[in-house]
């Protein structure tokens, strides 16, 4: 099995939020990456596949909620890996 990862296995998609949307003017971007990549891997991804310079990868593990299922069932959501890229001046990522 082979140790290197696919750039597209590791972002899985942008996120796309209001406070993601504010964020984009400091020209920092949010992704939904894989839970077991580094900052090195995120970084190297998020250059090949949007063709950018990246300055900074900021990442951290958002944990899951406690839900309710059914009526008093307990249940919880996935825990989940984000990733803020800050990219170098003059550059940009189109996201619609």
């Amino acid at each position: 099995m082979s140790l290197i990862k696919s750039f597209y296995s590791v972002i899985k998609s942008p996120l796309i939020t209001e406070k993601s949307n504010r964020e984009v003017a400091f020209r920092k971007y949010a992704f939904w990456v894989d839970k077991h990549s580094n900052k090195i891997e995120i970084r190297s991804a998020v250059e090949k596949v949007y063709n950018v310079k990246v300055d900074k990868v900021t990442s951290m593990v958002v944990k899951g909620k406690m839900k309710r299922i059914r009526a008093n069932q307990p249940g919880k959501t996935s825990s989940w890996k984000k990733a803020i890229v800050t990219l170098k001046e003059g550059f940009e990522i189109k996201i619609t």
